[in-house]
């Protein structure tokens, strides 16, 4: 991987066994015992559609939890590494930054962090969309959930 960039473009990520294939058998599977228990309504198939919408919550919500660890981990490591490049003035606008701001901010090159962090506290940025796009040089990160 370390022979591939990265760029707004193709920065996303997805887990084919999860989204082509996890995912739609669980809604496939939701919508199939919802059609059952229009067609003969039974105290089994109630339970059968309950079932079906439980797997799929535990689907969602399984992708939901690792992706908030994963923030929470990017964001202590944007916070400790703000800290060791930013100049001293911007030092008290670490903690201001929200966890979306920091986390669209990692894939800035360190030799433009500076001038992000400084138009995102001056509201030039104001979406994690925007700060991504102005990005020049783009620090890939392919470890992600």
């Amino acid at each position: 991987m370390a022979d591939q960039t990265q760029s707004y473009k193709n920065h996303a990520r997805f887990l084919p066994p999860y989204h082509f294939f996890v995912m739609p058998v669980l809604l496939v599977n939701f919508l199939n015992t919802g059609r059952h228990l229009f067609q003969q309504m039974t105290l089994h198939n109630v339970w059968e559609v309950v079932f079906a919408l439980g797997l799929l919550g535990l689907g969602l919500f399984s992708r939901v939890q690792a992706l908030t660890v994963q923030d929470r981990v990017i964001r202590l490591e944007e916070r400790l590494r703000l800290r060791q490049l930013l100049p001293a003035d911007l030092h008290p606008h670490i903690d201001a930054l929200t966890h979306r701001q920091l986390v669209a901010l990692r894939f800035a090159s360190d030799q433009e962090l500076a001038d992000l962090v400084r138009e995102v506290i001056a509201g030039q940025l104001a979406t994690p969309k925007d700060i991504k796009l102005r990005v020049r040089n783009w620090r890939p990160d392919f470890l992600r959930a």
